[in-house]
């Protein structure tokens, strides 16, 4: 599995706003940089942050899709605005483009190279350097896809993307709701049958299980992965905790750490489960978060995008994308 977080560079909370080429600038003062005391929830094996929840920016709409390139830059979405972000190293941020076709999840390549799940129906790669702009796929068998979510890719270049109805038009052009794969050569095969909004998606550390997370629906899902582009019937992963009064809400985005641990953004934070599916805590943040990410040196400032906003936090393991 390639990383999301290819090259990590310490990020600080002191920013000056600095437009691309494209010229706009998000306005932001040290006001944005809230600190706010992480919660971790106790279970008898727990992953706790280190440190404390700082917002690190804020005035957008709708964040997504946060992942880290080559040269430490952290790009990401914001949906509405349909805009990808760039916050640089040195903290500049400005805007890749504003032109996304509402990009949701984002996947660094190397050499320059980006992912991006376009919810008008595309998966495109963008060519850092220039902005250029490639459709990898956007139709299965003759239909344009629904909305495509999120996205990993596995060691063979291959890339399983969801495919849910979240910005789709009516009727789903593609009939269900499901889970794609793009092979190298360009071959688009579905893998699933209906699932209940598929959302965020990872593999494990050895590529053999393939998770999908559906954001209607308490429980999380997990398939064998038997060849490239081909997986088992899904089963029951984990069931997610629940906000109070309610029984089955589902997660959005996911990363992973070294250890294999699974980090799932959800309604009551971020939900950590180890590789056996043992529930490890919960980071809560001020608002609902949708997507994470690690980023800095060392792999351990696990940064959030969550409504309005971006929130890092220290983490005691290093993560993998």
């Amino acid at each position: 599995m390639l990383q999301r977080s290819l090259t990590a560079r310490k990020l600080f909370c002191t920013f000056a706003l600095t437009a691309l080429p494209i010229g706009v600038t998000v306005p932001m003062t040290h006001a944005d940089e809230t600190k706010v005391v992480a919660e971790s929830v106790a279970s008898p094996k727990t992953i706790e942050p280190t440190g404390e929840v700082v917002k690190l920016l804020s005035g957008f709409t709708f964040t997504e899709g946060p992942t880290m390139t080559e040269d430490g830059s952290l790009y990401f979405t914001d949906i509405p605005k349909t805009r990808i972000h760039r916050l640089a190293p040195d903290g500049t941020l400005g805007i890749f483009t504003d032109q996304s076709n509402r990009a949701n999840g984002l996947w660094a390549l190397p050499g320059g190279k980006m992912l991006a799940c376009e919810m008008e129906g595309a998966l495109v790669r963008y060519t850092l350097a220039d902005g250029t702009r490639e459709v990898l796929a956007d139709q299965y068998d003759g239909k344009r896809f629904n909305a495509c979510n999120d996205l990993v890719v596995d060691e063979h270049g291959g890339i399983y993307f969801t495919d849910p109805l979240y910005n789709a038009p009516t009727p789903l052009p593609q009939g269900i709701q499901a889970v794609y794969y793009l092979a190298a050569d360009g071959t688009v095969s579905r893998l699933t049958g209906h699932i209940a909004a598929p959302n965020g998606i990872g593999l494990s550390l050895d590529g053999s299980k393939l998770y999908v997370i559906p954001s209607m629906q308490a429980e999380m899902l997990v398939f064998d992965v038997e060849s490239a582009g081909k997986v088992s019937v899904g089963r029951t992963f984990c069931i997610l905790k629940q906000p109070e009064g309610k029984s089955d809400t589902g997660g959005d985005g996911m990363t992973m750490d070294e250890q294999g641990n699974l980090y799932i953004t959800t309604h009551t934070g971020v939900q950590i489960y180890s590789p056996e599916a043992d529930y490890l805590g919960t980071v809560s943040f001020p608002e609902q978060p949708a997507n994470v990410t690690f980023m800095g040196k060392d792999r351990k400032t696990m940064v959030v995008t969550a409504r309005t906003s971006l929130y890092q936090v220290e983490m005691p393991i290093s993560g993998r994308k």
